[in-house]
């Protein structure tokens, strides 16, 4: 059809403006394309490595990798049982809270029971040794109204009553356990800041990287005074916040968080992180 056949020019037309590879591969063209094409669903730390070697889904607001293209999944096995397997968990959401140990356990004990068990004032866990794991619910409405399930990790003392707390969730259950939080702790930031929506992208940013595309038909030397003329914007955290404003409470994508699994994940660990030299003064 006559649609069809003006399809097929319009695409050779931009097929012939399409830049060479080398350019393309440029590093400053490369994070503005990988910027605008996560725009709506958002690339983990591991998301290139993943994206060559797994089906990729879609969900809750991030782009993940669900199978593994090879047909068989011995290697997987073979890494649990007998080596080291990381799994990469940062779409979880981190949420921190910041405060007076006791005015922070008052308030969170509106939202658990100890009669489910354990609670965020279990000693063990509020020394900042272990992980614990339990479920909330709405603010004095236990046994109805339950949130869902969540893991936190206390930070270990510093001989100061303030403390630091990050609970992690799922990204299908932060929206509610965030504004639960915000309810009870009565945060002052505007309930709009954390919304799960994707960023839209203004006219003003459209049109830098735009720019920053368009460098790519200049000569190497021209690109370099470019890119610092023109900075590629950097998507921060989990991609639905400001970037220019500062939140106590959301940590996402900013804390990232692996698991290990296997024989030789210890290994792993001691041979990967070294400790750093503290100096008191």
């Amino acid at each position: 059809s006559k649609k069809q056949a003006e399809k097929a020019v319009h695409q050779k037309k931009e097929q012939s403006k399409t830049k060479c590879r080398k350019a393309r591969r440029r590093h400053i063209n490369l994070v503005a394309e990988f910027n605008h094409r996560q725009r709506k669903n958002i690339w983990l730390e591991t998301h290139i490595w993943h994206a060559k070697r797994f089906h990729m889904v879609k969900k809750w607001g991030y782009c993940l990798g669900n199978s593994p293209t090879e047909k068989s999944y011995r290697a997987c096995y073979r890494a649990m049982t007998k080596q080291c397997l990381l799994q990469d968990l940062s779409y979880y959401c981190c949420l921190e809270l910041k405060g007076k140990e006791n005015e922070l356990l008052k308030q969170l004990a509106r939202i658990c029971s100890i009669d489910t068990g354990l609670t965020f004032q279990e000693a063990s866990c509020l020394s900042g040794r272990f992980e614990g794991s339990l479920n909330l619910y709405r603010a004095d409405r236990y046994p109805e109204d339950m949130l869902g399930p969540v893991t936190f990790i206390w930070k270990p003392r510093d001989g100061s009553e303030n403390r630091q707390l990050w609970i992690w969730v799922h990204p299908a259950l932060k929206q509610d356990i965030l504004r639960e939080l915000k309810a009870i702790f009565q945060c002052s930031e505007p309930e709009e800041i954390c919304i799960s929506e994707p960023v839209t992208t203004s006219f003003q940013e459209e049109k830098q990287v735009e720019v920053v595309m368009s460098l790519g038909n200049k000569r190497k030397k021209e690109d370099k005074e470019g890119e610092k003329a023109v900075p590629v914007k950097k998507i921060i955290g989990d991609g639905t916040r400001d970037p220019f404003q500062s939140y106590s409470c959301d940590r996402s994508m900013e804390i990232l968080r692996y698991r290990l699994i296997g024989p030789l994940s210890h290994s792993v660990l001691t041979e990967t992180l070294k400790a750093a030299s503290v100096q008191t003064v």
